[in-house]
């Protein structure tokens, strides 16, 4: 099954209200793989709910390899994959360490405001141009940004830049899947995403390992099914349209958050949050869309995200 969603050349026909419900799904799904990850923390360090993070999703994915045979881990580009993995993987690491001590919905809108860092990143690394009101977005997005951290109001939360350092890190490992895709299926490049995240961090898993709890265990099982089928649910999304008509669905992903934090840890956002949330939201979609404005319907390259 896994095989036919990622490696299937026919393409699929252009459906933005079915591209739209898809992402608004892994949004939650997302979301509530943060809240798990958020319990998980109360009793585990991160290190070792990094490694299950990825380990996990391995042995879900276990069915397609063994199908495949071994021709399915034949890479073009084993340094890309390196570059991938262990951005993401240190992108993983810093989000989860937020979710572990800040609200649930500010780390998930920072770690979110990646659109904002990609064009940065593809303009060092790829050297892509930024438009002139493409950067005139990104300075409204980094000022709800700036919101959102409130540097010199007593209140900043250092584990507030760990979730930005997370949406920097991921606009890296997301420019190097734009990279990546030129020869590799999407689901090879999770495959390896997974097998190099699991080694890079099963070291200080093990150093910091702390037997956990059944319930834990369940916790742990729970966000990793929630974190791979999420992943599988917006990469499908994307096979439907392009993702600078889609991707702003994605903003509901703070929402579902938000929802959470008030049902689980009985906790409301404030005033600057709201403020900065709607300046980061607006700016990244604004991004997306400008990015995006050549994309034509049935173009579905994002599709190999």
């Amino acid at each position: 099954m896994l095989g036919r969603m990622r490696d299937s050349s026919a393409e699929p026909p252009y459906d933005l209200r079915r591209g739209a419900l898809l992402v608004i799904i892994s949004a939650l799904l997302f979301a509530g793989m943060a809240a798990a990850v958020r319990k998980a923390s109360q009793e585990l360090p991160n290190a070792p709910i990094v490694f299950f993070r990825h380990f996990l999703m391995l042995v879900l994915l276990a069915p397609w390899l063994l199908r495949r045979g071994r021709g399915a881990l034949r890479t073009k580009d084993l340094r890309g994959h390196l570059v991938r993995g262990l951005f993401g993987v240190s992108s993983v690491a810093c989000y989860f360490y937020a979710l572990a001590h800040m609200r649930l919905a500010d780390a998930v809108l920072l770690q979110q405001s990646i659109p904002l860092f990609v064009p940065l990143v593809e303009r060092i690394w790829l050297g892509d141009p930024i438009p002139r009101r493409l950067g005139r977005v990104l300075l409204i997005g980094f000022a709800g940004l700036l919101l959102i951290l409130r540097p010199g109001l007593g209140v900043f939360e250092p584990a507030a830049l760990f979730a930005v350092a997370s949406a920097l890190l991921a606009s890296v490992a997301q420019v190097g899947i734009r990279r990546l895709t030129r020869t590799e299926p999407v689901t090879r490049i999770v495959v390896y995403f997974g097998l190099i995240a699991s080694l890079a961090v099963a070291p200080a898993a093990a150093l910091t390992w702390r037997t956990p709890s059944a319930a834990t265990w369940a916790i742990l099982l729970l966000m990793a099914v929630l974190a791979t089928v999420g992943q599988l649910t917006l990469t499908r999304s994307y096979v439907y349209a392009p993702a600078a008509r889609i991707g702003p669905f994605f903003f509901a992903g703070p929402v579902f958050a938000g929802l959470l934090d008030w049902l689980i840890w009985g906790r409301l956002p404030d005033a600057l949050f709201i403020a900065g949330a709607v300046l980061v939201v607006v700016a990244a979609t604004l991004a997306l869309r400008i990015r995006g404005s050549g994309d034509a319907p049935s173009s579905l390259q994002s599709a190999r995200r």
